[in-house]
């Protein structure tokens, strides 16, 4: 059986391409798309049957610089586009490419790249096609016609030819003859391989039809490549060790049900038919080889996902072992997901369950010999007795050790689940204090809150009753102001009737006397000194008009 695909089968050219691009980012590959959601069908073009090319991401966008000014000075008739170096003659585009700034050629790279890309979906890809097109019909690109070109302009020839951007990388030092080679399918396009071709100079068909193709590295149908190793994803021909992708097999149907290739007239099994030399190899020894050597190193989504392949390749099988092979894979796969099983313990089973296998076909073996009536010898006998007895211990050990582990396993969760029951119990406790204490707050905060209810409703009571005093004293205040202001009234009214007495008298006396003053001036002529003593008299008095102050009264408050 053909061993699992290995990073060292390309020779110590692709080891060090692979090691190179391990270690360097700038250069690290795209990973494949995972196919474990297609159960039972091959897709129309499977993730691993791409051609992986260095991220764009790695890329620094030439559209990033600021300096723009040099791209601007450079005249109409002097541009050069894509469909020019893809169409024209190859020495008036060298022409134009020397005297054209190198900031215009990493344009002209970085719009490459981003048609190679194809962020605008059907629009790039037309335009990368008509290019393609545009190159691969042109007969004038020889050996010799190349070897005048431009670097920049090979790069762009060489990258619309192979659809790889990654010959438009910086990074990327491949030297003219190099690229030429590619140019030409005599050299792998891909980096990390770089193989002459026909590569280990095979002579098969597929190797010599000039299109390319590397056996150390590329798919038999697509004629793509990855770096998947380790896997049951690529199947290797145990003949001419081409190699095939499993979707690509299985899509054109080179998996099928066929006898058994060891003596071709056993029953009907699995069998891979290679497209390269059109021989058939069996699938269930080369599984077996793969889960064993490998197994152990996957995680859990990489197991789920090499029991998928296994699950497709066997979907079809009439052998007992490949459907109970089947079967067994989906199991596994359905409790990985839900996470029934570990992976250790699921990688466990699967060889258990290959040494079965291998077990029931010793015993087949066995009864198909004793049925042609063949006498075994004792000492073979007790020797083949011994080896189903050391096997039978071997699994029995290997049962015993996992049912210890899960064993210990268990009983570590019960353990763990004991202290969470008791922490549990521990904070109910503590919630049902805690309760009992908020309710003895609440209740306090209830007599609280009645008490001072009660004392709301007796400061009401109280303010009412102010309240109504208030009203009361009010009324009084408001009586005795008008009773007061009546007295003043009355009082002041009786003491300007007085002074109106008063001055009244004065008046009548004063009249009085002018009137006698005047009779006897008339009647005697009088004495003059007479005369004026009582003149002097009668004025010296005071006027009784202006009558005593209002500040004696006792009840005027105001002027």
């Amino acid at each position: 059986m053909h061993p699992p695909r290995q990073q060292s089968q390309g020779g110590e050219g692709l080891r060090t391409s692979l090691s190179l691009v391990s270690s360097d980012p700038r250069l690290s590959l795209e990973e494949p798309r995972s196919n474990t959601g297609n159960l039972r069908e091959s897709p129309t073009e499977s993730a691993s049957s791409r051609e992986i090319w260095p991220p764009a991401a790695a890329i620094k966008r030439e559209s990033d610089c600021p300096d723009q000014a040099v791209i601007r000075r450079v005249s109409g008739s002097d541009k050069i586009t894509l469909h020019d170096v893809a169409r024209e003659r190859v020495d008036i585009i060298c022409e134009k490419m020397v005297h054209l700034p190198s900031e215009f050629l990493d344009e002209l790279k970085n719009e490459l790249r981003v048609i190679l890309e194809g962020g605008n979906g059907s629009q790039h890809r037309e335009e990368f096609f008509i290019l393609q097109k545009l190159v691969q019909s042109r007969s004038d690109l020889t050996t010799n016609t190349l070897a005048r070109t431009h670097r920049v302009q090979l790069e762009i020839l060489v990258a619309i030819n192979t659809g790889i951007q990654g010959f438009l990388h910086p990074s990327i030092n491949l030297s003219q003859a190099s690229l030429i080679e590619i140019f030409l399918y005599k050299r792998c396009r891909n980096l990390a391989c770089g193989s002459q071709l026909p590569a280990e100079d095979c002579t098969c068909e597929t190797c010599t039809n000039g299109n390319g193709f590397c056996n150390l590295c590329m798919c038999v149908i697509c004629s793509k490549f990855d770096f998947e190793v380790n896997t049951c994803r690529w199947i290797g021909c145990d003949l001419c060790s081409h190699w095939t992708h499993t979707d690509c097999a299985i899509r054109e149907q080179l998996i099928c049900v066929g006898p058994a290739t060891q003596n071709g007239t056993g029953p009907s099994e699995m069998v891979f038919k290679c497209q390269a030399c059109n021989r058939t190899s069996e699938l269930l020894g080369w599984v077996k080889d793969v889960f064993q050597h490998c197994a152990m190193s996957w995680d859990g989504e990489a197991l789920i996902r090499e029991l998928d392949f296994v699950s497709r390749i066997f979907h079809g099988s009439k052998d007992p072992r490949g459907r109970k092979l089947h079967w067994k894979s989906d199991d596994l796969k359905e409790n990985l997901r839900s996470g029934k099983v570990e992976t250790t313990a699921a990688c466990t089973g699967i060889l258990m369950f290959f040494k079965e296998l291998e077990l029931d076909s010793q015993k087949t073996l066995e009864n198909v010999e004793s049925g042609s009536g063949r006498l075994i010898v004792p000492q073979e006998a007790c020797n083949r007795i011994s080896e189903v007895v050391h096997e039978a211990v071997r699994n029995m050990e290997m049962v015993a050790n996992e049912k210890m582990r899960m064993f210990k396993k268990a009983r570590l969760s019960f353990d763990a689940c004991e202290r969470e029951l008791a922490d549990k119990a521990r904070e109910a406790g503590e919630l049902k204090m805690d309760r009992q204490k908020k309710k003895l707050e609440i209740e306090e905060l209830e007599k609280i809150v009645r008490l001072k209810s009660a004392e709301a409703d007796m400061f009401q009571m109280k303010s009412n009753e102010a309240k109504r005093e208030a009203e009361r004293l009010q009324r009084i205040l408001l009586a005795k102001s008008d009773k007061s202001e009546e007295e003043y009234t009355s009082n002041y009214l009786k003491q300007r009737l007085s002074e109106a007495e008063a001055e009244k008298q004065y008046l009548y006396e004063k009249i009085k006397m002018q009137e006698s003053s005047r009779i006897l001036q008339s009647s005697s002529g009088g004495d003059p000194l007479m005369f004026s003593k009582i003149h002097d008299l009668l004025y010296s008095v005071p006027p009784s008009a202006d009558g005593p102050s209002n500040d004696c009264h006792p009840f005027r408050t105001n002027p």
